[in-house]
């Protein structure tokens, strides 16, 4: 018989408690802790600490004896930007967790992928928010209709690992694991308790049949995945579906892989038909970029192995308030007072009484430190209003000193640059004395310092 025992979990980090508390001591915010009832069977509380230890000894394998082969532990999902972002394609007996706002893609595009899969492999979609008929719309619109996906429309996590284990599909889709719930667990579906032990069902169910699953995962106001920290410990790898709803591109991007690099990202468009794959993002990302307009300049950053182009525009104007407004949007906040910080000290152009707005477009975040020359040419040029040529680039890592420091990957940013049009790129001294310059079909400058680099610009 089972008995039931009382706990306090923090539904932000899954910490759990014997007592309640204002404040977790864990991840320290507040009110966040949630009386949960767990049911203990009688049988596990009854153990004799002399009970009996199970031999595992026979389990022990040398490293050697495991079959490890790419070829036969991944899978294709027919879209290249997805196995950029999961490493190569989606590995076997592995547990991926996808999340994003709401209405961003993740459904669409688990669901566009069945298409390209089932020619290979069974696939089962399980819903615990649309009934089967919802499900089939949705495919129809999409233009899914492969005879090996199955649909089951179902919330009890335990029901459907006993269905996978016994129909044995070879891909599993869960959308979503806040809707999923385990009936011995007295707390309602979403909670912390209920969506952590879903998900270790999920990964012991994946990891003994060897059957890929996917789960999506909902968000809560901060743009965190809903429900314990705990839960993207467990599973193999994260993605986020990344964008603003009301524009067409999406990235996907990974924050945890197990089996690949987590600085790949992956293009798409939203359309009428479904997500598309951005093969150039490039091109995407400087479309209807202005011409001899002040405060815009173009970067080329390195997101993985993969170079992409983006705008920076800045915006500086006189102050109508006693504290000037600074604001960045896709680039660090506290990067973009460094640079004003040594344009002033360096060079003397003040911003004291100056408003500075700075906005990556497209929706990209910048961490790369080449995009500080950038910014840094995109102000110089707003706040002398003279007009960075649209035929040139500039890259570089800014020192407090005002110098320019090295880059990495500086001949596939130029190779990138020279693709897409651009006729001058400009980038520190030192990575350009280490590369041949002759050989590229762009005129490649070697600046040692930011006033170098302004010179450029006449």
């Amino acid at each position: 018989m089972a008995k039931a025992k009382s706990a306090y979990v923090c539904s932000n980090c899954g910490f759990e408690a014997s007592k309640w508390n204002g404040k977790c001591p864990e991840c320290g915010e507040w009110n966040t802790f949630e009386e949960v009832e767990i049911q203990v069977s009688a049988r596990t509380a009854g153990k004799s600490r002399g009970s009996a230890v199970k031999d595992i000894s026979d389990s022990i394998l040398n490293i050697g004896a495991v079959d490890a082969s790419v070829r036969e532990i991944r899978y294709d999902t027919g879209m290249n930007e997805l196995n950029r972002v999961l490493g190569g394609g989606l590995v076997k007996g592995s547990l991926v967790l996808l999340g994003g706002e709401p209405g961003i893609g993740k459904s669409t595009m688990l669901l566009q992928i069945c298409q390209t899969m089932g020619d290979d492999h069974t696939i089962l979609y399980v819903s615990g928010e649309e009934s089967a008929r919802q499900i089939k719309l949705r495919a129809d619109r999409l233009g899914v209709d492969n005879e090996n996906l199955y649909l089951l429309a179902e919330t009890d996590a335990e029901s459907i690992c006993a269905a996978i284990v016994k129909e044995k599909p070879e891909i599993v889709i869960i959308d979503s694991i806040q809707t999923m719930s385990i009936s011995g667990i007295s707390s309602a579906q979403g909670s912390v308790t209920q969506v952590r032990e879903c998900t270790n069902m999920f990964m012991r169910t994946a990891k003994s049949e060897e059957i890929p699953i996917f789960i999506v995962g909902h968000v809560n106001k901060d743009g965190a995945i809903a429900g314990p920290k705990v839960m993207e410990h467990i599973v193999d790898c994260v993605l986020y579906f990344e964008g603003q709803r009301n524009m067409t591109y999406r990235i996907l991007r990974a924050v945890k892989n197990r089996f690949g690099s987590t600085n790949e990202i992956g293009v798409f468009e939203m359309a009428d038909a479904g997500l598309l794959e951005v093969d150039n993002p490039s091109m995407l990302m400087l479309e209807g970029r202005p011409l001899n307009v002040s405060g815009s300049c173009v970067a080329c950053v390195m997101e993985g192995s993969r170079p992409i182009m983006a705008e920076v525009q800045a915006l500086v104007s006189k102050s109508s308030t006693s504290q000037p407004r600074r604001t960045a949007t896709g680039f660090d906040y506290y990067r973009m007072s460094i640079i004003l910080a040594v344009l002033e000290k360096r060079l003397g152009y003040f911003f004291g009484g100056l408003d500075v707005f700075i906005n990556i477009v497209g929706g990209l975040k910048l961490d790369d430190t080449a995009a500080d020359l950038t910014v840094a040419m995109a102000l110089y040029s707003s706040v002398t209003d003279k007009v960075v040529d649209e035929k040139t680039i500039a890259l570089g890592e800014i020192g407090l000193g005002g110098e320019l420091r090295n880059i990495t990957h500086a001949e596939q940013r130029i190779q990138e640059a020279e693709r897409m049009g651009f006729e001058k790129v400009i980038i520190p001294y030192y990575a350009a004395k280490k590369i041949n310059t002759a050989k590229y079909g762009i005129k490649v400058i070697g600046a040692k310092s930011i006033k170098d680099a302004f010179k450029e610009l006449g």
